[in-house]
């Protein structure tokens, strides 16, 4: 393939966005069979395709029911999503791992600076007890790029962790705490902490283990919990190489690769415009040999500054046409 469309860490403009989206939409059509019959099906015009809004976007059910895939050959991973009794996870096909590598380390080091400065601890359980997730994966190579002794995974041993951090603390050690939110949750409940060298970071996800918080009434119990100001979030999926993160207030940002456009409840192929809620579709110009134009099931907002919200789950029956696809 064009060794250029690995390049989408090069991006850093508006207009290299679009020339780099049109070629990557451009190759995928080409040699992603499950896209390609997905555009045919919808009749979306593959030579009238001239500007990002107009790409096709493939609903991530796709991910669940197909192999979406540019590629023949056996995958370096295939990383499963999180699912319940009864359903069916999603499978993305990872064809060059040194793709993701770089896309989650220069996507954290594009927000947080080195991994280098900071101790990682990932309090992930429910992540942890089962395979081949991607977020335990990115997790993981974090913790061995901190280098920093004290880094590591946390299951249960929530005094540990505990004592961790108040080690830390004490050191003045820049430290980020990466959480599922109900294991967070459990963690404030067992013992309120006062962290001023700490990033608390939540991944969401209660997956049926508590009862569901507002995004602005969970963010309160974590401030008053750890002690700080501010909680950020980290935003990705299965489906996708790289993440969003939120700083503050819920408010997430892109690194120069991914955008978030949103798409009407109403009309699925129509891009609605900024500070109005809808469904939210994914640029990931990472994703270059599985899909870079996602349509999701999650809800949301983008804002004038570029940032965007995720403000619940669009919940509907899977879209007519997944299953009309035999590739």
């Amino acid at each position: 393939m064009n060794t250029v469309l690995n390049a989408f860490d090069e991006i850093i403009s508006p207009i290299q966005f679009k020339q780099h989206a049109l070629e990557l939409f451009k190759y995928q059509y080409e040699n992603n069979t499950v896209y390609r019959s997905y555009c045919d099906l919808i009749n979306s015009a593959y030579s009238e395709v001239n500007e990002v809004h107009e790409i096709p976007f493939l609903p991530i059910q796709f991910f669940k029911s197909h192999t979406v895939s540019c590629v023949s050959k056996a995958p370096d991973k295939i990383f499963l999503s999180s699912k319940t009794t009864g359903q069916i996870a999603s499978k993305h096909f990872v064809n060059d791992l040194k793709i993701y590598h770089k896309s989650f380390e220069k996507g954290f080091n594009e927000f947080y600076g080195s991994i280098k400065n900071y101790t990682i601890l990932a309090l992930l359980p429910s992540y942890l007890e089962r395979e081949n997730s991607s977020l335990v994966y990115m997790a993981n190579q974090l913790i061995e790029q901190s280098k920093h002794p004290l880094s590591g995974f946390y299951l249960d041993e929530l005094d540990q962790l505990i004592n961790t951090l108040q080690t830390l603390e004490k050191k003045g050690q820049k430290t980020i705490l990466l959480g599922v939110t109900f294991a967070l949750l459990t963690l404030i409940e067992k013992k309120k902490l006062n962290l001023n060298n700490t990033i608390i970071m939540e991944t969401g996800g209660m997956k049926g283990m508590r009862k569901e918080l507002v995004r602005e009434a969970l963010h309160s119990l974590f401030k008053k919990g750890f002690g700080v100001k501010n909680i950020h979030s980290e935003y990705g999926m299965t489906e996708l190489m790289s993440q969003a993160y939120s700083k503050k207030n819920g408010l997430y940002n892109c690194p120069p690769w991914m955008k978030v456009l949103i798409r009407s409840t109403d009309d699925p192929f129509e891009i609605i415009q900024e500070e109005k809620t809808g469904a939210i579709n994914i640029i990931d110009l990472a994703n270059v040999e599985s899909c870079a134009f996602i349509a999701t099931q999650d809800l949301g907002k983008t804002h004038n500054d570029g940032s965007f919200e995720v403000l619940g789950r669009f919940d509907t029956s899977e879209i007519r046409g997944c299953n009309l696809i035999a590739v």
